[in-house]
């Protein structure tokens, strides 16, 4: 497998879904400073984003060229971020709406947020990632990929819950940058558990036989 045309537009666009919310959350949070630099916008975000989306799924099909699994990883870990990306936007914008940031609505913000990007999660990974488009698992395969991130769902839910509700906030943060520190916890495990399951559960059928 190489990188290819689809890969290239595939990674452009998800890098500009990505560079754009979080160039947003960057001015919803506030942010004007990175370590000893002034940055008054964060809009250079929208270009560079697709650029390091490129050069990870390029990344991901070079070390391909020893451990196979590698060629799908790259890609799904593209759409991963930009999977974080959406459930950031959408759990910042709910936050901001509502002004409720910890508690009860957390976990509903949170549980609404990790639906709309799996939702998002199912044509990226479906088409690029495991390039299963042509597959005829019909409502079996859809079934299988919900149902594995159900599972996810419970327990992206739980820690980012756990951390926010059972953790207090330390080293000054906010109650608003808790509830982020939180969701970046979450995702990172279930960012793993997510590709196990697709790879053996949902999209096994399609490995190539080496």
């Amino acid at each position: 497998m190489k990188f290819s045309k689809k890969d290239f537009g595939f990674a452009i666009i998800t890098g500009l879904m990505t560079g754009l919310i979080v160039w947003r959350l960057m001015e919803f949070w506030n942010i004007t400073r990175i370590a000893n630099f002034e940055n008054p916008s964060y809009f250079w975000l929208v270009f560079f984003v697709p650029i390091l989306w490129i050069a990870g799924v390029w990344l991901g099909y070079f070390l391909g060229k020893w451990v196979s699994f590698f060629n799908q990883f790259g890609k799904f870990v593209a759409i991963g971020f930009t999977n974080a990306a959406i459930d950031f936007g959408v759990l910042n914008l709910l936050i901001a709406y509502t002004g409720q940031a910890l508690g009860l609505s957390f976990s509903i913000f949170k549980g609404i947020s990790f639906v709309v990007a799996v939702t998002n999660s199912f044509f990226w990974n479906k088409y690029w990632a495991f390039e299963a488009g042509s597959s005829h698992g019909g409502k079996a395969e859809a079934i299988k990929f919900f149902a594995v991130n159900f599972v996810a769902l419970a327990v992206n839910v739980s820690i980012a819950s756990f951390v926010a509700n059972g953790i207090d906030p330390f080293l000054g943060f906010s109650d608003k940058a808790w509830a982020n520190i939180s969701a970046v916890s979450a995702a990172a495990i279930s960012l793993m558990f997510t590709f196990v399951g697709f790879r053996l559960i949902v999209f096994k059928k399609n490995e190539p036989v080496e």
